[in-house]
């Protein structure tokens, strides 16, 4: 039997959560308001408010310079990523939706990063699939279209430098990987998981932090 240490989260302690973790910059909490008000039916893709502050601890954690995003949403992850790069860092993001990237670009124009952002618009596995070859990405994030994640992972795996890092998003997707086949969206999740699991180039680790995260170390 597995002995289960985790907690139900509540409302009341996911706001003590949040009062513990580093605060969503204003420019961040704007982009949320904004998200919310604007795109009612589809907020829900914005990453959750404690994902910002660990992107960001990760992206100084590792030393990112070179940053790959895959799915861009409003650009809060992005935003929050930009944020903590060096000056002198980049973030190639990668999403097909012009209505929902203004609001991005907005917010990176709005919180002075947009120098740091390249946003480039279409198919998100023919953009990686024109980047260099050779291993160049120091960290990447993956939030879109789950039915594409496995094919994300293998253009983004190869192109990654020695203890490059990628992060998933969903892999949890509302519990729906323990039913996969009542479920297109979780079946797909949940192929992805096996395949990460069995990667033996990454070490990676799942995490259950918001509707699950995986990170991913690249080992060889």
């Amino acid at each position: 039997m597995t002995d289960f240490k985790g907690i139900r989260m509540t409302p009341e302690l996911y706001e003590y959560v949040l009062a513990h973790n580093p605060p969503l910059l204003p420019s961040q909490r704007a982009l949320v308001d904004i998200t919310r008000s604007a795109l009612p039916g589809v907020a829900v893709k914005q990453i959750a408010r404690e994902q910002g502050p660990l992107l960001a601890f990760l992206v100084r954690l590792t030393g990112a310079r070179h940053i790959v995003e895959v799915g861009t949403f409003t650009g809060l992850s992005a935003l929050s990523m930009a944020q903590a790069l060096p000056a002198d860092g980049k973030l190639i993001t990668l999403d097909i939706s012009e209505e929902w990237t203004a609001y991005a670009r907005d917010a990176w124009h709005g919180a002075g990063v947009a120098d740091r952002v390249e946003l480039r618009i279409g198919a998100a596995l023919d953009s990686l699939k024109a980047m260099p070859d050779e291993a160049h990405i120091d960290l990447a994030f993956i939030d879109a279209d789950k039915e594409g994640y496995i094919d994300y992972w293998e253009e983004l795996v190869p192109r990654l430098r020695p203890g490059g890092l990628i992060v998933a998003d969903n892999v949890l997707f509302s519990g729906q990987v323990l039913t996969p086949g009542t479920s297109r969206t979780g079946a797909a999740v949940d192929a992805f998981n096996e395949h990460v699991a069995a990667d033996k180039r990454m070490d990676s680790v799942m995490l259950a932090v918001a509707d699950g995260l995986t990170l991913s170390r690249r080992a060889a």
